[in-house]
C-alpha cells in the first residue's frame, strides 16, 4: 500500500477491524520509511451478475425478480418469507461462485426447481409449470411423475 505522505510502498498493518457490519476491512498501517500512520479499508469487489435470457438479451441480475417470481410460485402456501429469503441467497451464492459473471436465465430457473423441490411441491410445480411452459396435460403429468417418483 502506497504511503500517502512520502509515497513509499511498503507498510506494515498495525491493526485491524471489522467495520459495517461485517462488510469491510479497516486496517491502520504504518509506512516503513516516514514511520507516518495512514488507515485503509479493505472490501470484497462485487462484479455485477449478467443474465443471459431467452431471446439472447442480456440484464443486470435481479434478486427482487427472482423474490417475485418465487413468491407467486408459493402464494397461499403456508412458506415464509425468511425461507424465500434464504433460499434466494443460496441460489445467488451458487451463482457467485462460479466466477461466470454471465449467467443464463435457463440455469437461474433450474437452481429455483431445485430449491422450490424441497421447499413446497406445490410452489415447485406452479414455478415449473410457467418455467417449463407446459403445452399441455400430459408434459404436467411427466413433471409430477418425477415429483412423485423423488
Amino acid at each position: 500500500m502506497k504511503c500517502p505522505f512520502c509515497g513509499y510502498e511498503e507498510s506494515k498493518v498495525i491493526d485491524s477491524r471489522p467495520t459495517d457490519e461485517g462488510e469491510k476491512i479497516r486496517r491502520r498501517r504504518e509506512c516503513l520509511k516516514c514511520t507516518k500512520r495512514f488507515t485503509t479499508y479493505e472490501m470484497i469487489e462485487s462484479l455485477p451478475i449478467i443474465v443471459i435470457k431467452r431471446d439472447k438479451s442480456r440484464e443486470v441480475f435481479n434478486r427482487e425478480k427472482l423474490m417475485n417470481g418465487m413468491l407467486r410460485a408459493c402464494e397461499k402456501r403456508p412458506v415464509a418469507i425468511e425461507t424465500l429469503e434464504k433460499a434466494i441467497d443460496d441460489i445467488e451464492s451458487v451463482i457467485q461462485n462460479s466466477l461466470d459473471r454471465e449467467v443464463s436465465s435457463e440455469k437461474i430457473g433450474e437452481l429455483v426447481m431445485q430449491k422450490l423441490s424441497d421447499i413446497d411441491e406445490v410452489a415447485y410445480v406452479r414455478f415449473a409449470s410457467v418455467y417449463r411452459q407446459f403445452k399441455d396435460i400430459n408434459t404436467f403429468m411427466n413433471e409430477l411423475s418425477k415429483l412423485l417418483n423423488k
